[in-house]
């Protein structure tokens, strides 16, 4: 089986352009759960792994099409592990609303006086051809950096203008949107998806 379209399991703008990105060079066309009106699944589980499998399932069955989901985060070592699978909602309101600014200004807090930063985003990709789908393919990264104190940047979302690359010497939100894919969490376990998707005879 050939992949020619696929449902991604995500309204998050950020991560539909990334994703669209990645996909364009494999002739795979990537359609966003949003667009078929297919709305959010819960994610009421402790790991990336067992969200991420909720959400391609949940899409492949509302969409009777392969799907892909992504559950990423942002980690903290000081927060052991924190915000982690609740990166997205880690402000959320009584309201249900989020957002990344309302995010970012909570970890600041959360931070403050603490010396040690050291951080890592995480990206667990888990592909489904139906809903059943027995042998779901998983890839999986880490990126390392640490949390700084000033904004830097103006590309990106999420918490890339606070997380701070040393080997690059900028924050994710200052890199361009091609660099970004190419070494980000999500470029990394992307390719990895890529391999096993080959492997699987789903691309060519």
């Amino acid at each position: 089986m050939m992949l020619s379209s696929i449902v991604l399991a995500s309204g998050n703008a950020g991560k539909i352009k990334e994703f669209e990105a990645l996909f364009a060079p494999l002739g795979v066309t990537l359609i966003s759960q949003k667009s078929l009106n297919i709305p959010d699944a819960p994610e009421p589980h402790a790991t990336f792994i067992e969200n991420a499998l909720a959400k391609a399932r949940h899409a492949s069955a509302l969409s009777g099409l392969p799907a892909l989901a992504d559950d990423s985060g942002l980690c903290v070592h000081a927060l052991d592990g924190e915000p982690g699978v609740h990166s997205a909602r880690y402000a959320q309101g009584l309201d249900a609303s989020r957002s990344d600014a309302a995010n970012n200004a909570k970890l600041l807090k959360v931070l403050q006086g603490v010396s040690d930063r050291r951080a890592w985003y995480v990206a667990v990709l888990v592909f489904v051809k139906r809903p059943d789908d027995p042998q779901p393919i998983i890839a999986q990264a880490n990126w390392i950096g640490e949390i700084v104190d000033q904004a830097r940047g103006e590309n990106g979302f999420g918490y890339d203008p606070y997380f701070y690359l040393i080997d690059e010497t900028c924050c994710a939100a200052e890199l361009t949107p091609e660099k970004k894919n190419r070494i980000s969490h999500r470029g990394m376990a992307m390719r990895e998806l890529v391999i096993q998707l080959r492997h699987a005879g789903m691309l060519a």
